[in-house]
Formats: C-alpha cells, sequence, structure tokens
C-alpha cells in the first residue's frame, strides 16, 4: 500500500487562503464526479484536510498543493476564502512525487493516467522498485508497462488495466504485426485466457489499433481502447431507426410465437374431444396437466 504523503514528514493543520496554493501536477476531472463532490461538501463540510507545503521566500506567504486538487476546486467553486490544510515541509520535487504517488493511490482514475504517472516518476529518477513500493505493484509489472508506454502502446496499456488483456498478451501483441496479433489472441483463446465477449472484444481493439493509431484521444476512444464516434443529429435518427427496427421485429416474433400457441391449443381442444385419445392418455398415466396449460386448452371448448 502507498504510503500517505504526510506519513514521513512533521505535519500541522491550519487555514490557508485558497488563492495561495499554486497546483504542481494539475489532473482533468470527470465532470459528474466533480459536481458531486462540490454538491458534497457543501452539504456535510470538509472530512479530510488538504496538503501542502510553504513555498519559500513569498510574501505573504504561498503553498504548494501535495495532494487534495479535488478538494480545493470544491472549496473554490463554493467561494470559500480558506481550506483546512496540512502542512508539510517539502521542497517542490518531493512535492511533485508525492502528488504523482497520491494520483497512482487513489481508487478511481483513468488507466492510461495512472500508466502516465509511473511513466513521470520513472522520468524523476525513480527505478522500477521504487515506483512499485510506493504504488503497490511489483518491479517486474512496473518495467513492463514502462516498455509499453515507450513504445506508444496507450491502447495495450488501457487494456491491460481494464482487464481486458493479460499484461504478457499485451506484450506479445507489441512486438508483432496486425497477422501476428491475431495468432495471438487465437493461441490466448486455445489456452484459455481470452474467451467469450473477452475474445471479441480484445479483436475489435487490435483492429482499432491497426485503424486508429497505437495512442488514445481522450474524447474519442473510450475506456476498453475501441474508437467512439461523436454525437450528432445523425447518430441520434439512425440509433433511434435501428432501435424501432429491432422493436418492429420483436413484434413480429411476438406475434408469431402467439400464432404458434394458438394452433397448439386448437389441436389439444380437438383432441381432448376425442374419447380414444383420452382413454389412451390415463391409461399412460398422462391424464393430468398444469392447471393454466388445462386453462388455456378447455377454454371455448364444448361442454
Amino acid at each position: 500500500m502507498a504510503k500517505k504523503p504526510e506519513d514521513d514528514h512533521p505535519t500541522e493543520v491550519t487555514l490557508v487562503p485558497t488563492d495561495r496554493i499554486r497546483i504542481l501536477n494539475p489532473r482533468v476531472r470527470n465532470p459528474r464526479t466533480f459536481a458531486d463532490m462540490v454538491e458534497n461538501i457543501a452539504k456535510i463540510g470538509l472530512k479530510r484536510p488538504i496538503t501542502v507545503t510553504r513555498r519559500t521566500e513569498t510574501d505573504p506567504q504561498e503553498y504548494d498543493l501535495v495532494c487534495g486538487q479535488g478538494r480545493l476546486e470544491a472549496f473554490i467553486q463554493l467561494k470559500q476564502k480558506a481550506i483546512s490544510a496540512i502542512v508539510i515541509d517539502a521542497d517542490e520535487a518531493d512535492c511533485l512525487v508525492m502528488s504523482l504517488v497520491e494520483n497512482c493511490a487513489r481508487r478511481q482514475h483513468r488507466p492510461i493516467d495512472l500508466m502516465r504517472e509511473i511513466s513521470t516518476l520513472r522520468e524523476r529518477g525513480y527505478n522500477d522498485r521504487q515506483i512499485g513500493d510506493k504504488i503497490g505493484v511489483s518491479p517486474d509489472y512496473v518495467g513492463m508497462i514502462a516498455g509499453l508506454l515507450e513504445r506508444g502502446e496507450e491502447r495495450l496499456v488501457t487494456a491491460v488495466e481494464t482487464g481486458l488483456l493479460p499484461l504478457n498478451l499485451a506484450i506479445d501483441i507489441s512486438k508483432t504485426d496486425a497477422e501476428g496479433a491475431q495468432r495471438a489472441l487465437m493461441d490466448a483463446y486455445t489456452q484459455k485466457k481470452l474467451r467469450g465477449k473477452k475474445l471479441a472484444a480484445a479483436r475489435r481493439m487490435i483492429e482499432q489499433r491497426e485503424v486508429r493509431g497505437k495512442k488514445m484521444h481522450p474524447k474519442k476512444y473510450g475506456r476498453d481502447g475501441n474508437y467512439r464516434r461523436p454525437l450528432t443529429s445523425e447518430a441520434l435518427v439512425r440509433a433511434y431507426q435501428k432501435e424501432a427496427d429491432r422493436q418492429k421485429l420483436l413484434i413480429k416474433k411476438a406475434e408469431l410465437t402467439q400464432g404458434r400457441l394458438l394452433f397448439i391449443c386448437q389441436a389439444f381442444r380437438t383432441l381432448m374431444e376425442d374419447d380414444h385419445f383420452l382413454t389412451l392418455l390415463r391409461a399412460e398415466g398422462l391424464d393430468t396437466m398444469p392447471s393454466y396449460l388445462l386453462g388455456s386448452v378447455t377454454e371455448g371448448a364444448s361442454p
């Protein structure tokens, strides 16, 4: 488990002006999640202080944010002048690293964002073992993921983090061409590593990788790595027409099934009026049937 940024530093809690805090490692937030956070803080207040460090030689005193960007931005949105903060002693480089580790350790994040944080930690001189210790994964895992990122394989990295592909399979795919990638998928199928919907989704992802490239555009690609078309009025009309056609097909199937059931019920009514048939059923011990079926068969029959 990753350590909290304040674990290894002396701390104090104080009120800090929101307009004097600099965000070192800004992250783009999901608007809906952020709106929920703002509403929650407005109702019940701040559950946990943010973490900051003092900037040197500033008058008035200014701060660098270590962790708590969402909470800080929520306070600013609510027009609050100050926020409770844990103040630690750390230089700018340490603050940036602690911010990256805090982002890696958070429960909800886009997989590709997590992997980019790992890449940034490597660029700042941390080795794979140190990174693994900070975010709770093995050094080998860090090294293989970093290798994929160095080759620009953002789509494969996302597939690994979302559970679509095993890491070893993603690495094999990154080292081969389109035909080799399809062979790798078939080998994974025979080894029972990929089955059913996952296999189909992995095949689509590989096809999109060949067509759209290895990298992902956050506005055009979903979490599974597949291309997501922009929503337009024409797309809405097509979706509506597709759903209307599907509903019409369901109605036709229901009418066909109802016709067949009516035919079967009529056939049973005719047979139930035959004394020889009833005698045969009794002889075979088949003279009873479920009440709801008996009601359907005898409904409208001659007394």
